[in-house]
């Protein structure tokens, strides 16, 4: 039994609606879809993350606030977009995947909530993989970038950050390419400073869209971080970097939706995945709160 004290406020009371004077709300809602390209159980991944938070407190030393002031309300897991936007319309809001088929579904609700077309849409990832897969077997975790270019959505106005080398294949490079995609490979995130680069993109992007989504696909981390994530190859990004991504997203105020995907909470080794996704739903809040 954990031991109990009064003076350490639990990230896991706050995401049950713990809070402080809350000057405002974050909606938090698990989308277990679990249609990947590797067999797995990403449906499991919204229960892991939920309990990570158990082992994080509230208070960031980042701006030295207490995320508590940012309100929690938790909503029954869902995969139906209209369930999604409904969520979305009342204010920012984080999805807890599941795998990265969530992201083609989270991106089509945001539009709806906003009563806007897809060409008004931004879409900014982190992710190892360009998720370009041919959409001849139907929807998964392997295409959904695809898929919402087929749904409307501007290549120009997707960025994906953290593209590994030898992690995807020449043809869906040019396709991506052809379609105005903007990629940073891992290893420009690896050569300066990465919140500075993160940043830029965002702000970039923020400039030509209404409204941004940010696809945080954890297999983007060092397969040594990310061990709960098939994807995740030597070479990527730390749980360093996608925090700071996390709470710059948060505090951007287009940015109104953030995903967490690809945590196979079977295979993870000592919650280290799940417990770098708890600790970036945190980082979000944590930006919201300080946008506010």
């Amino acid at each position: 039994m954990a031991y109990d004290d009064p003076g350490w406020n639990r990230a896991s009371a706050w995401l049950k609606g713990e809070s402080l004077e809350p000057h405002v709300e974050l909606h938090v809602v698990g989308v277990p879809i679990n249609r990947s390209v590797t067999p797995g159980s990403c449906h499991l991944a919204p229960a892991a993350i939920r309990e990570a938070l158990f082992r994080y407190s509230t208070q960031t030393f980042y701006n030295f606030s207490d995320v508590r002031h940012a309100k929690t309300i938790d909503h029954e897991d869902t995969i139906e977009v209209e369930t999604l936007s409904s969520i979305m319309a009342s204010g920012p809001a984080v999805l807890l995947g599941g795998d990265n088929g969530v992201t083609r579904l989270g991106v089509n609700a945001l539009a709806k909530a906003l009563g806007k077309p897809l060409t008004e849409i931004g879409l900014i990832t982190l992710d190892a993989h360009l998720d370009l897969r041919h959409l001849d077997d139907g929807p998964m975790n392997g295409n959904p970038i695809r898929g919402l270019l087929a749904d409307g959505l501007l290549g120009s106005n997707v960025v994906q950050i953290g593209i590994q080398s030898f992690a995807n294949s020449p043809e869906y490079a040019r396709f991506g390419v052809s379609q105005g995609i903007r990629t940073v490979s891992s290893e420009l995130c690896h050569s300066g400073d990465f919140e500075i680069l993160f940043e830029t993109e965002l702000e970039r992007l923020a400039d030509r869209c209404q409204a941004i989504y940010f696809d945080l696909d954890l297999d983007v981390m060092d397969r040594a971080f990310a061990p709960g994530c098939p994807g995740s190859r030597p070479g990527g990004l730390t749980p360093h970097h996608i925090r700071q991504a996390a709470r710059v997203a948060g505090a951007n105020p287009k940015v109104l939706v953030m995903d967490l995907v690809e945590l196979d909470p079977e295979l993870d080794i000592n919650s280290a995945t799940s417990m770098a996704a708890a600790a970036c739903l945190l980082e979000f809040a944590s930006g919201v709160l300080a946008s506010s």
